[in-house]
């Protein structure tokens, strides 16, 4: 049989944690591949990782095929809007997840813009559906960012680490041990500058974050004005507290590190 992956595709679920990969391949050599592997045409849709497990054991596994999709774009948006609803997924992966449909959405519109005759009516362009009944509002920032239930601020975050991170950046904002908004800044510096604070851990990292934001905080003048709107005081006081959260974490990482060295110097 031959089963297809596309990469894309799988990058839109999060990876198992090896402890959740451990358990997972002890229950299928335990009790075999229960569930069938969901393919669309050649390629599989759902079960990566059953198949990687079975595929490497040799163990035997059913398939069956969902043919309601009309291109691979319908199967990735029917991929993100399941992640999107799991209460599992990270606010990171959410809101990759809704920048991805976000994508798919305006070439969608782009393409349905570029099929309408250029004489048509405007009665009866308007007439027809503009987008998907499925497709909610993708207009705004605001918009995307409700659908990955995350703050327009987080969302901005998340797409500066999208299109700036590399890669081994963007696997520590995975695996969690960096923050979306620490990441967000340490995507500002070069590629090689990034990666060696990956290489660095968790403190490197945090470190980096600090100096991208002091570095940031430096160069623009300070304002002693108060935000007009109650709105604009909200978002104020709710990035005073990210910058608290990271400082916190990082004064909580540098501290079990002191821990480490006093209890290796006790018991020298």
């Amino acid at each position: 049989m031959n089963i297809t992956i596309n990469e894309e595709l799988r990058s839109f679920i999060d990876p198992l944690t090896p402890v959740e990969y451990a358990a997972l391949e002890r229950s299928l050599l335990a009790d075999g591949c229960r569930d069938a592997l969901v393919l669309w045409r050649d390629v599989l849709i759902d079960g990566h990782n059953r198949y990687d497990i079975c595929t490497k054991h040799g163990i035997p596994f059913r398939t069956v095929a969902n043919d309601k999709f009309d291109s691979l774009e319908d199967v990735m948006l029917w991929v993100i809007d399941n992640n999107l609803a799991r209460r599992s997924v990270s606010d990171f992966q959410r809101g990759m997840l809704a920048l991805r449909k976000k994508e798919i959405v305006a070439a969608r519109a782009a393409q349905r813009a570029a099929l309408q005759p250029a004489d048509a009516a405007p009665e009866a362009a308007a007439q027809e559906p503009a987008e998907d009944p499925s497709d909610p509002p993708w207009s705004t920032r605001e918009d995307v960012a409700k659908a990955a239930r995350v703050s327009a601020n987080t969302l901005s975050q998340i797409e500066r680490i999208r299109k700036t991170a590399a890669p081994e950046l963007v696997d520590a904002v995975r695996s969690g041990t960096i923050s979306v908004s620490a990441a967000a800044s340490v995507a500002s510096l070069p590629p090689e500058a990034q990666v060696a604070a990956v290489a660095g851990g968790r403190k490197e990292l945090q470190q980096a974050a600090r100096q991208v934001r002091e570095q940031k905080a430096g160069a623009k003048p300070k304002k002693e004005t108060v935000p007009d709107s109650p709105e604009d005081q909200v978002k104020a006081l709710r990035a005073q507290v990210g910058e608290l959260k990271d400082r916190v974490a990082t004064l909580m990482t540098e501290n079990e590190v002191l821990r480490q060295k006093l209890a290796a110097l006790g018991g020298a």
